[in-house]
């Protein structure tokens, strides 16, 4: 037999020893996008814009247009607001106002109601012949006929008048021939209103015409 002098190699690990070969460099800028250097430039750009620079930027007409819109809105609603304000604001004068006029209507009216027995006793007095004039007590039932006068408070009431169911208070009626219409015949208390308010009804005798 004849020796040999070399080893035998396998063939699996002859192939992949050819087959194995230095490994191919990668070109690490073969992955990229060719925008990623227009983006890094643009990020670039970016930082170097100033606050100067953009409140010195032209504004674009859609942009401009867009800003007067919103503007214009703002303006109609704080207008809308306003007049809504206005007209509560009047409302609420309108109903103090007449608040308070009743108010003093109706305190006027409770301080006459208090005077009104005064007046029935001056009104006797004077009937009677007690009221002379320039003695203290007729002094004094001037006096009080001024504050009632004041106060806005008129009487009412007087024979001969027509005889009108809302304001007098008829306490008996006497047929009386010759009368065409219900007239006041005698005047037993005087009536007193204030303004449009009637204090008391004036108590009558009425003439109605006869049968």
């Amino acid at each position: 037999m004849t020796d040999k002098n070399f080893e035998e190699v396998p063939e699996d690990e002859g192939s992949d020893a050819a087959a194995s070969g230095p490994a191919p460099q990668e070109n690490p800028d073969a992955g990229q996008k060719p925008d990623s250097a227009e983006a890094k430039a643009a990020e670039g750009s970016d930082d170097d814009l100033t606050v100067d620079d953009i409140l010195n930027a032209e504004q674009t007409d859609e942009a401009a247009a867009s800003d007067d819109a919103s503007l214009a809105d703002a303006e109609n609603a704080l207008l809308t607001d306003l007049k809504r304000l206005q007209a509560e604001y009047a409302n609420y004068r309108r109903r103090t106002e007449e608040q308070r006029h009743i108010e003093i209507a109706r305190a006027k009216g409770e301080a006459a109601k208090g005077l009104l027995p005064v007046l029935d006793d001056l009104d006797r007095a004077a009937q009677h012949g007690d009221l002379v004039e320039g003695t203290p007590f007729f002094v004094i039932g001037e006096k009080v006929r001024a504050v009632v006068e004041r106060l806005g408070v008129v009487s009412y009431g007087a024979a001969g008048e027509e005889f009108d169911p809302q304001h007098h208070e008829a306490i008996f009626q006497q047929p009386t021939p010759g009368a065409e219409k219900s007239t006041i015949l005698e005047v037993v208390e005087v009536g007193y209103r204030l303004g449009d308010v009637e204090l008391r009804p004036a108590k009558v005798v009425v003439a109605v015409p006869a049968e």
